[in-house]
């Protein structure tokens, strides 16, 4: 296998495990509002087109989206302090611990997938799992 061949393989199963991980929960809150929590959560606060950019979904689509958020407190809108016209979005507590546990219930719903790893494979999975969070972290940074 190629380099781009291991990469498009690991954004594959990727997609794949997250989609039979949401399916497995049984939770119909659509994909974009754990995609938009994930991402303040991961980045910080930022104004709607931003968010809507990271997400890859319209600037409409988005305002249309963050209301309902609003109202759940998933998130709150804060002065944008560069700009006293604008507001920045930001996840809240409850975001937060709404994101954490939505992301324990995936993980949850894939250990049947799993169940027969070996210690050893689950020390390869541990070792990948890091390497991508490295190289994640590296690629926001820069």
């Amino acid at each position: 296998m190629t380099q781009t061949d291991i990469l498009e393989s690991l954004l594959v199963s990727n997609h794949r495990l997250t989609r039979i991980a949401a399916q497995g929960t049984g939770n119909a809150t659509p994909a974009a509002v754990w995609r938009t929590l994930s991402i303040l959560h991961n980045d910080g606060a930022m104004r709607i087109g931003a968010l809507a950019a990271s997400s890859r979904i319209s600037q409409p689509g988005m305002t249309k989206l963050l209301p309902a958020l609003v109202e759940e407190e998933l998130v709150h809108r804060i002065a944008d302090a560069d700009d006293s016209r604008a507001w920045l979005i930001a996840i809240s507590d409850k975001g937060k611990a709404a994101l954490e546990e939505w992301r324990g219930s995936l993980a949850a719903s894939l250990l049947p997938v799993f169940d027969d790893l070996t210690p050893e494979q689950w020390a390869t999975l541990e070792a990948a799992a890091e390497i991508l969070q490295s190289r994640l972290a590296s690629a926001h940074d820069a």
